[in-house]
């Protein structure tokens, strides 16, 4: 197989990965939310099953005192429970003849009804006969019988507001959990837009960053090819420079090449990476208008598992922010390289002479999309970042900085 089959058969697979995990962020967001529409719904229910059968035997009870009452009207101690089951009842009950007729006077008979007191006597019966046939087909109504087991009056009773309430409230709890659902699934899926954007742009911002040396030097040469065209050992020096702007334009398009997919290591000697990106820049910095000399202390003898392209591109991008920060004549750019302290690894130690930056500014600056100057998209720390640590299993960490005064950056190597 070659190896484009081999990346395009890798990008398939990162997309179906990517789109998997999506997937499987939305399926479980939608089961989330019915698992909760679920519960609401069997807690609600289990209360209004509670309330109703607390109120059916407030009802009974109270319908059998009345029946008892029916048989022993001498009985005060009965009616004194009587009028104690009465003062419990808080849901609208309504005595009927036998017929299912209200009785009169109807104020004395019917117990939490609301009733327009305005209506006649013709009206008030009408409206209690529908109000009665409607508790009817809700609820079997209690009898009340007499000494000789004759029904006398029939109890009708139906469920108190609270009840009426909570048996809707499952509804509109749903209504809210779908709201809910429905707005975190647009949110995220907007967020997620945002950032693919975002990350987009931000690559093509950086892409440009990274263009943006090579291509001016190559300008500047040119420049130099016009004003010296006549000086032929000049102009082979100038073709020499420009032959390795050529060249670095292919490795930053390899750089971009590798982003997503797992570099090659390989044992080099790091100070070599390293003494390439500084003389590539040296010979450029003036080019783009910078006086700020890179001072190197390296050691030929440490090796470290790398891979060159992209350490070469974090290196680029630690001294392109140094001398970005660096806004005095003196600028300076320090680099030097030792052994870990704790001697199991590689230290690359960074420090500029630049302006520095504050506790809270430093906690922010590898987060991708921040940044602190005008131009930029925030991401070329954040992809130091990830390529040390991520791809070689290391670490970058802004060791010291103080405003006015400079900033230490170091890599650790395993």
């Amino acid at each position: 197989m070659s190896l484009g089959k081999k990346s395009g058969r890798s990008d398939r697979i990162r997309i179906w990965r990517a789109s998997v995990t999506k997937w499987q962020l939305k399926v479980l967001l939608t089961l989330t939310g019915l698992g909760i529409m679920a519960a609401v719904l069997y807690f609600t229910k289990t209360i209004v099953d509670e309330l109703v059968a607390n109120e059916r035997r407030t009802v009974e009870l109270y319908a059998g005192l009345l029946a008892r009452s029916y048989q022993a009207a001498n009985d005060e101690d009965l009616l004194f429970y009587v009028d104690l089951a009465y003062s419990s009842i808080h849901f609208p009950v309504i005595l009927a003849d036998k017929n299912d007729k209200p009785v009169y006077p109807y104020q004395q008979f019917m117990m939490n009804v609301d009733m327009d007191t305005m209506l006649s006597v013709q009206q008030q019966k009408v409206w209690l006969t529908s109000y009665i046939q409607e508790m009817e087909q809700e609820y079997t109504p209690f009898e009340i019988t007499d000494p000789d087991g004759k029904v006398v009056q029939r109890m009708f009773y139906t469920n108190s507001a609270i009840v009426r309430r909570l048996r809707y409230m499952p509804f509109v709890e749903i209504l809210i959990v779908a709201a809910f659902i429905i707005v975190g699934y647009v949110a995220f899926s907007t967020i997620r837009r945002n950032e693919e954007s975002n990350i987009w742009v931000g690559m093509a911002k950086e892409a440009a960053h990274q263009l943006g040396t090579p291509l001016s030097s190559m300008l500047a040469w040119l420049e130099i090819l016009r004003m010296e065209r006549h000086d032929a050992r000049r102009v082979e020096e100038t073709s020499r420079e420009m032959e390795r702007d050529v060249d670095r334009l292919n490795v930053i398009a390899n750089r971009f090449a590798k982003i997503g997919s797992q570099p090659k290591l390989e044992n080099v000697a790091v100070g070599a990476v390293i003494e390439h990106v500084c003389s590539y820049f040296e010979t450029r910095l003036p080019n783009l208008g910078r006086k700020v000399s890179i001072v190197r202390t390296l050691n030929a003898t440490l090796h470290a598992h790398i891979s060159v392209e992209l350490f070469e591109w974090v290196i680029e991008n630690l001294i392109k922010n140094a001398v970005e920060a660096i806004e005095r004549k003196d600028g300076v750019i320090e680099i030097s390289m030792r052994n870990r302290p704790r001697g199991d690894g590689l230290l690359v130690v960074v420090h500029d002479n630049g302006k520095g930056m504050t506790r809270q500014i430093a906690s922010h600056i590898f987060q991708p999309g921040y940044t602190t100057k005008k131009r930029g998209w925030g991401l070329g720390l954040s992809l130091c970042r990830r390529i040390i640590e991520d791809y070689h299993g290391g670490k970058l960490t802004v060791r010291e900085t103080q405003p006015g005064v400079g900033t230490t950056f170091w890599i650790e190597l395993p």
